[in-house]
């Protein structure tokens, strides 16, 4: 329910706590651990991230940044609204909602 355990499944960020293994058969799942490329790299959103400060404690960021990937992937230039909508199920205990938002727009308007 707080969003920290995000991932994409075919395309949807979906709370995997609440979403049954079973379920996943034949289904493409991307964590956290699958953005960085196979030697390292970290996804230009991760580093949009550590790039304007959008992590503070880290325990909401895995999930804030799979919400935005699954957004950014389905739209490419989102509005300020539609990434406020992207990340509500995503609950941030720092209030560190500025600098995550002003990263989602920095990745989205650098590529």
């Amino acid at each position: 329910e707080c969003g920290a355990c995000t991932v994409i499944i075919d395309g949807k960020a979906v709370n995997s706590c609440l979403y049954h293994i079973m379920e996943t058969e034949g289904k493409s799942v991307t964590t956290i651990e699958g953005l960085a490329s196979q030697d390292g790299i970290l996804h230009p959103l991760q580093k949009a991230f550590i790039d304007n400060g959008a992590v503070q404690c880290g325990f909401c960021t895995p999930g804030m940044i799979m919400s935005a990937k699954a957004l950014t992937d389905n739209k490419e230039k989102p509005t300020e609204e539609e990434i406020k909508d992207a990340v509500a199920g995503n609950l941030c205990r720092c209030t560190g909602y500025v600098k995550i938002i002003d990263a989602i727009k920095s990745f989205a308007g650098g590529r």
